[in-house]
């Protein structure tokens, strides 16, 4: 092993990519406000191909429960209308030819809890992503000792390191989680 400080850094952003895109797979996830996130995702069938819907309609929130979608390309309306239909969002759209407009429903408690549910299993996916990660590294620097690239205390002390880095991202997992628990919870 040549450079163990690099090595060690790949590691640590190979692992904070896993938390990043759990934040934003929970910006994704309806609080009871209306917000461009819950459905700037949603592929829509633009020209036989699958396009997000941020990337063929402006998205704007009208006020708290409400969102309004306008196309760039008037022709893509239909599309957009039938793409926000198969999303099962529990709400279908109002379209009125030029843009369409789509108010959530109130959350019940159920879909609150059930919304509680999905973010804890999206969590623990998450840290094994953390934690397979923690694998591969420490795999290759066990390799790295049999060949005798490193001695036996320095694997030993890069383990431990590798062990902190997992145990910080699992820390933070677990503190995003909370807050978007505690926030979906939020009446």
């Amino acid at each position: 092993m040549e450079n163990i400080e690099a090595f060690l850094g790949v590691v640590k952003e190979k692992m904070t990519t896993h938390v990043s895109k759990l934040e934003r797979d929970l910006h994704t996830i309806r609080t009871g406000r209306a917000h461009p996130q819950l459905i700037e995702n949603i592929k829509v069938d633009y020209y036989g191909t699958p396009t997000p819907l941020k990337q063929t309609a402006a998205i704007t929130v009208t006020d708290a429960k409400s969102l309004l979608i306008q196309p760039w390309d008037a022709s893509a309306l239909a599309e957009i209308d039938k793409a926000l239909q198969n999303a099962d969002l529990g709400t279908n759209p109002l379209n009125d030819g030029k843009v369409l407009r789509l108010t959530l429903p109130q959350m019940t408690e159920d879909r609150r809890k059930q919304l509680v549910k999905n973010v804890g299993r999206m969590a623990e996916d998450y840290k094994i992503s953390v934690r397979n990660e923690r694998r591969d590294a420490i795999e290759k620097i066990k390799k790295s000792e049999k060949l005798k690239e490193i001695s036996e205390d320095d694997c030993k002390r890069y383990e431990q390191e590798i062990q902190k880095i997992t145990d910080s991202l699992i820390a933070e997992i677990e503190k995003v989680v909370a807050e978007k628990e505690k926030e979906i919870m939020t009446v």
